[in-house]
């Protein structure tokens, strides 16, 4: 009778696959739990936040003024985010060969901060803001500074919750109806968005091609933080079943894609990817992982 198969196995297993190179890292909301951005649904798979989607966001300036009153609220927080253990651990496979390419849902940049390199941000970033009728972009720091010109003392006057995963925060409906958008200031429309992927809206093709090039070349696919719910990410699981390469996927809770899954760990992400890159013989110091403790053995809970 053959001896059960731990978690520990599975982490094993899968140390063994990026000890190969040539991995493919998609990462998903998860990544950046541990640096306090929540995540749209729980282990449960179960969406716990409505976003905003780009058909309400098109629909009028009343919506884009509750966009961009919670989201100005909320950017002091969300950009004070630092990268995780995780973020760490995955930029040291990218340094150390491992890793080839990084996709990532996230629209945090936290990847690049904890050091990453040719991130490939398939919804986009909150970095940016684009103007829907002219096409100009402008850095998110510089929307921010005007629209705390145009709403002065906002942020700081308004009651608010806690931070959600697009950065916004819920703001009661009288504030927002007194908080004055900005245009832009090369067409003057008011349709300024950040530049990501709305629910609702296309991932851009050219960027979904350069996806598939990059799981192309690799010959494991490793996935990350991410429930697969949605077909922008899953897709790239089910395309490198089909080409018979490994699937491996490191998160809580059940995913989309455990059935074309070869190797399957529910674990938290931070301490599980330091005891990975310990595994792979990297000793750097990937700073706290659970509670400002740091991760020095095995992740917890893995037998």
């Amino acid at each position: 009778m053959n001896a059960p198969h731990t978690d520990l196995d599975v982490l094993h297993e899968i140390a063994d696959l990026v000890a190969g190179g040539r991995v493919c890292v998609l990462t998903g909301a998860g990544m950046s739990t541990e640096s306090g951005i929540p995540d749209y649904r729980g282990p449960d798979g179960q969406r716990r936040v409505q976003p905003m989607t780009y058909q309400e966001f098109t629909a009028g300036p009343d919506s884009r003024r509750r966009y961009w009153s919670r989201a100005h609220v909320g950017w002091q927080r969300f950009a004070a985010s630092r990268p995780n253990a995780g973020h760490r651990v995955v930029a040291a496979l990218q340094r150390h060969g491992f890793a080839d390419s990084i996709i990532t849902q996230n629209v945090d940049g936290l990847h690049q901060r904890a050091g990453a390199a040719d991130v490939l941000e398939l919804h986009g970033t909150l970095s940016l803001v684009r103007c829907l009728t002219c096409e100009n972009r402008i850095p998110r720091e510089d929307m921010e500074a005007r629209l705390a010109r145009l709403n002065p003392g906002f942020a700081e006057r308004v009651r608010t919750g806690e931070i959600r995963p697009d950065g916004d925060v819920t703001l009661a409906d009288a504030d927002v109806a007194s908080f004055v958008l900005a245009t832009c200031e090369r067409c003057g429309a008011d349709t300024l968005k950040p530049d990501v992927v709305y629910f609702g809206e296309n991932v851009p093709k050219d960027r979904v091609a350069r996806a598939y090039e990059a799981v192309d070349a690799s010959q494991t696919l490793l996935v990350l933080g991410s429930s697969l719910k949605v077909m922008s990410g899953y897709r790239f699981v089910r395309h490198s079943h089909k080409a018979g390469r490994p699937v491996a996927i490191v998160t809580r809770g059940r995913t989309r894609g455990d059935a074309e899954a070869t190797h399957r760990l529910d674990a938290g992400l931070g301490e599980t990817l330091v005891a990975l890159a310990r595994t792979l013989g990297l000793e750097e110091d990937f700073g706290p992982v659970v509670d400002g403790e740091y991760a020095t053995g095995l992740p917890l809970g893995l037998t």
